[in-house]
């Protein structure tokens, strides 16, 4: 019996080992990664496929009689003034655009709501000579709702036919929205001062609101619900949550747990792995001294101006979310300053949104010119030459761009206000010329990362760190070409698909792929682990970022008019995209002691002191956001039953700033000072400041969180649960009590981040332009560095 049992024990550990080495075999990899992109690749060809074939018809409608109101050419022309002026940066369509002003179509369903209840009640008063009692009313109410949910769309004809009650209510939103924009309303909801005065123009955004709402309310053909689920949620409207919400919500989090239970147990494998796997050889850790005898090269040299930008751009983009958040609280207005006119909300977001992106690409196009050298062992020809007009040419982008989009919401660029200004897409704000250079600036950059990192490829070695970073960066600006799809005009949600193909596969797929690879190969520079084990890092984040990555797109889709196969992916792969960020929450303490880990049986005094301990923290910091900003507070808003009271309200701001600066931010400035450490004179390097930045940028931005955004997307949550989106972003909701008190100290996380972090980081790395190493030709010290990738 005893010898049945050591058998069957030596059964399993061999059993195990060729499970575990199959997977940590580099040969065995393709078919698992052609697997995922091919799967990934067909859900969102098909998603792509329902969004053309089933999206609501941009349409014209009429009355009983057949006098056309509003025609296809007018909803195109309001779509065209809602982007020229930017008004996704004050408010949102479909839930998507800012989360301070109101949700247009959420306003004008309510409006039309309330209209056709009013027709309806005036029209029992002339023919009953009295007002309808309690349960009159309600039975008008009910037909309200009947009314509104029939779908009168003619596909032969291309035109809706509205109820009497219909066009009645359509003129009471055309007045509100004058009144709204030309402030002649005390129930106004928007701050700004000759904004539109166009009333031509007002009359055509009416219509687009218009066509907007009645997109939310009408039911789908086919269908007991509306185009978008019936979201937004409005009980008097009709619209409440359908068996399909509630159904996937239920599958996705089945999915999740049985997947949590599949990397469990994976992560029980990888446990028992060697050591060699994790631990590099102690000697191996990059100490101070490594670091004062680093000698830059012309190119390394050449990235300083690449991350002067970057922090420059960084003050900017913070200060402008500080103007931002003054349109709602005026506490420059105790020093007599207004910029609501000269600088308005939709300028100052688009500017906090867009620098957000420059400052953080510029840091990672710095840092990838920077580690080319260390990874090809030596300096390429004429590579200095080709970096010099990359950075004229962001310099040429930022400046351009950032002048752009104040002209063109300001009508200052006429006709040009589409190729030169503002497109009036939230994260792809700028002009279409600048989005041409942006285009032009990632090619040249990927030439540059290959003709550096070339000699570092090796035949028949395709999962080699450099191939790793060549691989990230040619995804970059392939995902941007489907910036270039829609035009101004283009049916919002067929367009709107095409700009989340952008922000989430770059924010959620291969940006996310693109910072562990970067991650990864500044642990093994720094001596902290192995190039294998980076190498299998990296491979299996991959599989898990693009494999929950990709059709996760489509929970950017619940509500943006799409059917229900979309929803039930956006269910499923939204909620994994968790997964792979609890493998980075049970790797924390190892990623936390891995200092101490490295130098495990060696005494400090015989290397010196680790080179990157206040870098370090940075990178620590990435891991803990990814967690909590991106993982945490990202679940709680994804599955469709919760997303469908939270979506439009706080709680994605809170998400999206923890998220955002959280990890892109904390990596971006964790390659800034990396470089600059080896960049830097060591005399002029402060361990300190840097430090007392670390704290300060990431309790600010915790500050941020727990006082206000937090706080305030539960309360607004609540608020839509009780009263309807339309109300929780209403004025009189956001403009006052303790919403408005949130906003107040929001400013103490904000003051914090901004003085506390970036102005010292800002001054600090600036002042250093005449204290960098003079560069050498000798390749030494990049021979010395680059000692931790190799086999």
């Amino acid at each position: 019996m005893c010898n049945m049992k050591n058998k069957k024990a030596v059964s399993d550990k061999k059993g195990f080992k060729k499970n575990i080495d199959y997977w940590m075999n580099t040969k065995n990899w393709w078919g698992p990664l052609l697997f995922i992109l091919i799967i990934s690749l067909a859900g969102v060809g098909m998603i792509g496929f329902q969004t053309y074939n089933d999206a609501p018809p941009m349409t014209g409608f009429q009355n009983q009689d057949g006098t056309l109101l509003i025609s296809k050419t007018d909803i195109e022309k309001g779509q065209i003034v809602f982007h020229k002026y930017a008004l996704m940066e004050y408010g949102a369509f479909f839930g998507d655009g800012a989360q301070r002003g109101p949700d247009f179509t959420a306003e004008a369903l309510h409006q039309i709501t309330i209209h056709v209840n009013d027709y309806y009640q005036k029209q029992y008063l002339v023919e009953n000579g009295r007002p309808a009692y309690l349960d009159e009313q309600k039975v008008i109410a009910e037909r309200v709702k009947r009314e509104l949910k029939n779908n009168g769309y003619d596909s032969t004809e291309d035109i809706v036919v509205l109820s009497d009650a219909y066009v009645y209510a359509l003129e009471k939103v055309r007045n509100y929205y004058l009144n709204v924009f030309l402030d002649t309303s005390s129930e106004s909801s928007f701050p700004l001062k000759n904004y539109i005065t166009d009333k031509e123009e007002l009359l055509h955004l009416s219509n687009f609101f218009f066509w907007g709402a009645w997109v939310c309310v009408t039911e789908r053909p086919g269908e007991d619900f509306s185009y978008t689920h019936n979201w937004p949620y409005d009980e008097e409207a009709g619209n409440t949550p359908t068996s399909p919400v509630v159904l996937w919500s239920v599958l996705g989090l089945l999915a999740f747990v049985l997947m949590c239970g599949v990397v469990l147990y994976f992560i029980g494998q990888y446990n028992q792995l060697s050591n060699k796997f994790f631990k590099p050889s102690a000697k191996e850790l990059l100490t101070a001294r490594s670091v004062r005898d680093f000698v830059p090269t012309k190119t390394q040299r050449a990235s300083y101006k690449f991350f002067f930008v970057a922090i420059v751009l960084f003050f900017v983009q913070v200060s402008s979310g500080f103007v931002t958040i003054n349109e709602f609280v005026d506490y420059l207005g105790f020093f007599g300053v207004d910029l609501s006119e000269s600088f308005p909300i939709t300028v100052s977001r688009s500017w906090h949104l867009m620098l957000s992106l420059y400052w953080i690409s510029t840091c990672w196009i710095a840092s990838s010119i920077f580690i080319l050298p260390i990874l090809a062992k030596k300096e390429v020809e004429h590579q200095l030459r080709l970096i010099n007009l990359l950075f004229v040419l962001l310099v040429v982008l930022v400046a351009g761009s950032l002048t752009g989009m104040v002209m063109g919401p300001m009508g200052l660029l006429g006709d040009w206000w589409h190729a030169l200004g503002h497109q009036g897409w939230e994260f792809v704000d700028f002009g279409q010329a600048f989005q041409i250079l942006l285009m032009l600036i990632f090619v040249l950059w990927s030439i540059v990362v290959f003709r550096g990192i070339r000699p570092a490829f090796v035949k028949g070695m395709p999962w080699n760190l450099p191939n790793w970073i060549m691989y990230s960066i040619i995804g970059i600006p392939l995902l941007f070409i489907s910036g270039f799809v829609a035009r101004p005009e283009t049916n919002f949600v067929i367009a709107d698909f095409w700009r989340w193909m952008v922000v989430h596969m770059w924010v959620e797929a291969f940006f996310e792929v693109f910072i562990t690879v970067i991650v990864s190969y500044l642990m093994v520079l720094m001596g902290l682990v192995s190039r294998n084990a980076a190498i299998r890092v990296i491979y299996f984040a991959t599989i898990l970022f693009l494999g929950t990555g990709l059709l996760g797109i489509s929970h950017n889709f619940y509500w943006n008019a799409k059917p229900v196969a979309t929803m039930a992916l956006g269910s499923i792969f939204s909620t994994l995209q968790f997964v792979p960020l609890i493998l980075l929450t049970v790797e924390a303490w190892r990623f936390k002691n891995m200092p101490r880990i490295a130098l495990e049986g060696i005494k400090p005094s015989e290397l010196g002191d680790f080179g990157f301990s206040e870098v370090f923290l940075f990178l620590i910091a990435v891991n803990f956001w990814n967690f909590f900003g991106a993982g945490v507070l990202g679940i709680i808003i994804n599955l469709p039953i919760m997303n469908y009271y939270e979506h439009g309200t706080y709680l994605t701001v809170n998400h999206a700033h923890a998220a955002l600066m959280g990890v892109y931010g904390n990596i971006s400035l964790a390659a800034m000072l990396f470089a600059s450490k080896l960049l830097f004179k060591s005399k002029r390097w402060n361990k300190k400041l840097v430090k007392v930045s670390f704290w300060s940028i990431n309790i600010g931005l915790m500050l941020m969180v727990v006082l206000d955004l937090l706080p305030a997307g539960t309360i607004q949550f609540k608020a839509v649960v009780e009263n309807g989106l339309w109300f929780a972003r209403s004025d009189e909701f956001i403009g006052g009590g303790v919403f408005q008190s949130l906003t107040w100290l929001r400013g103490i996380g904000a003051c914090v981040f901004l003085f506390g972090g970036v102005v010292p980081l800002l001054l600090f790395i600036i002042s250093r332009a005449s204290s960098l190493k003079r560069s050498g030709d000798t390749e030494t010290s990049l021979i010395q560095i680059s000692r931790h990738d190799n086999m």
